[in-house]
This record gives C-alpha cells, sequence and structure tokens, in this order.
C-alpha cells in the first residue's frame, strides 16, 4: 500500500509560502518554496557578456575621491576585472569585479571599493551576490581591505556614517 503518500490538500498549505507535510511523529515538516531568480534573458540581457558590459558601463563613471578623472581614466576599473561567474542553484548570478588602485598604498582603495558596490547594487535592480576585490598583489593591504569591501555589516556601517555617505554621493553621481 501507498498509504504514506499524502494528497496536498489546502489543509497541508501554511499560507505563507510553505508547505507543511505529516511526519512519522504526527508533527509537521514545513519546507520552504524557493523561488528562483529570473535568467539573464528573462533580465533583458543576452548573454553573460552583455551583463559584464552593463556593470562596466556603470563603473567607468564613477569619480576618483582625490581626482578629477573617472576610475575608468585612471584605469582602476577595467573590463577585463569583470567576471560573471554560474548562477548558484536558485539562479543568482556571482559577479566579482577586480579593480586596481593607482598606487600599492591607496590610503582610498577601501572608499573606492565601496563605491564600486553601492553603484552597482543601484544601478541594478536585480539580484546579484557581489564580490569586490583589489587585484592580487596591486596593494600593501589587499586582504585587509578585501574583508571590508566585502563585509555586510562594516558596508552599512560606512553608509550610515554622513561624511562618508557623502564622499560616495559625490563619487557615484553621474555628471550632466
Amino acid at each position: 500500500m501507498l498509504s504514506f503518500f499524502r494528497k496536498k490538500t489546502s489543509d497541508d498549505l501554511t499560507g505563507d509560502g510553505t508547505i507543511s507535510t505529516g511526519s512519522a511523529g504526527g508533527g509537521a515538516v514545513v519546507a520552504k518554496e524557493v523561488a528562483a531568480s529570473p535568467s539573464l534573458t528573462q533580465l533583458g540581457y543576452r548573454s553573460v557578456d552583455d551583463l559584464r558590459e552593463t556593470i562596466y558601463d556603470f563603473l567607468r563613471t564613477i569619480r576618483d575621491p582625490e581626482k578629477p578623472n573617472t576610475l575608468e581614466d585612471l584605469k582602476v576599473v577595467y573590463e577585463e576585472g569583470i567576471f560573471v561567474q554560474e548562477p548558484t542553484e536558485g539562479n543568482v548570478y556571482v559577479v566579482r569585479i577586480e579593480f586596481n588602485p593607482t598606487v600599492p598604498h591607496c590610503s582610498l582603495a577601501t572608499l573606492i571599493g565601496l563605491c564600486i558596490r553601492i553603484k552597482v547594487q543601484r544601478s541594478l535592480a536585480h539580484n546579484l551576490k557581489l564580490d569586490i576585490y583589489i587585484k592580487k598583489g596591486a596593494h600593501s593591504t589587499e586582504e585587509e581591505i578585501n574583508k571590508q569591501i566585502n563585509d555586510k555589516e562594516r558596508i552599512a556601517a560606512a553608509m550610515e556614517n554622513p561624511n562618508l555617505r557623502q564622499l560616495v554621493e559625490n563619487c557615484i553621481k553621474e555628471e550632466d
């Protein structure tokens, strides 16, 4: 007999997007429904390269905090430094952005990384996992900075600081 198979009834639905199924002990096992993120084509991109180019177009306009140039002008960001990796099981794309500070002891590398993160997050309305890193060997404290610019709590704390937020806003604003 197949009595252990149950028909899904309206009693099985908990109303919050979960499905409740019976268990041997009489309790309920609750499984969350995982909605997959849309594919690249559903998001309007022709390919992974199209997503990479779109991200680069956003990054190229970020202004350097110290100089009147963009990060593209200074070769801090470059198209070859954007890597779109295979999507996760939930179809969330992982984007790794590598940047190259102008000098190995650049005191504003963390701020530049923060600007890159905020610009991409604000510019793309869909869900991506962003990993932002300094190019290997390009900075004397790259490991520490990489930790800072990929730590959600530190990013949130930095953006709560009004002076730092204003610096970021000035760097990422679009020029007329």
